[in-house]
């Protein structure tokens, strides 16, 4: 059976982004891509929110395209453009993006059928709003958080008004070169 894994940078104060979206305090870099590229190794469906979807959508389907393109740039962008795309939205009605399917009701049913399937993991990548949801219907296998040494203050909360607790063991750490740490969890059901 396959895992939904999800993938998040988070401040020590919890949240995602600036109260815009805002990303630039989040300082990444190589070994923070490095695992990314081992994250998607083991996934062979990508899973977003809305939002994220954009963003990925407008950057990865020509990332490797330019000169100046990193190794990791490339290595994400030939994954991006490989893998199913599942978009959980509930205003998204299409996409002309190849391999993309958009789910729009009935997501945790869907969800379980993909994980059903044979093969690699399911990989979310950010979607703070995606995680939120399906953290509280226990959809998520696996998270790796990647905790930033930055407060951001008024910003988006990841775990913004969740109703039921939770509970997760500690699989692996690893501190980055950045300062910041990454966690692997398991959920505990």
């Amino acid at each position: 059976m396959k895992k939904i894994v999800s993938s998040i940078i988070v401040s020590l104060d919890g949240k995602v982004a600036g109260k815009n979206g805002e990303l630039n305090m989040f300082k990444v870099e190589e070994e923070f891509f490095d695992m990314s590229n081992e994250l998607t190794e083991a996934a062979d469906i990508a899973l977003y929110g809305k939002g994220t979807y954009y963003i990925m959508q407008s950057y990865w389907p020509t990332a490797a395209d330019s000169p100046t393109a990193s190794k990791h740039d490339k290595e994400h962008s030939a994954w991006y453009k490989k893998v199913p795309k599942f978009v959980v939205s509930t205003t998204l009605k299409s996409s002309d993006a190849p391999n993309a399917t958009i789910i729009s009701s009935n997501v945790a049913e869907e969800l379980k059928k993909l994980k059903q399937g044979s093969g690699k993991n399911i990989q979310i990548f950010g979607s703070p709003g995606l995680v939120r949801s399906l953290t509280e219907q226990k959809l998520i296998d696996e998270y790796w958080m990647f905790i930033y040494p930055t407060i951001i203050g008024d910003g988006m909360p990841l775990f913004k008004d969740m109703k039921h607790a939770a509970d997760f063991k500690l699989l692996e750490s690893r501190a980055l070169k950045s300062g910041a740490v990454a966690l692997h969890y398991e959920t505990l059901r």
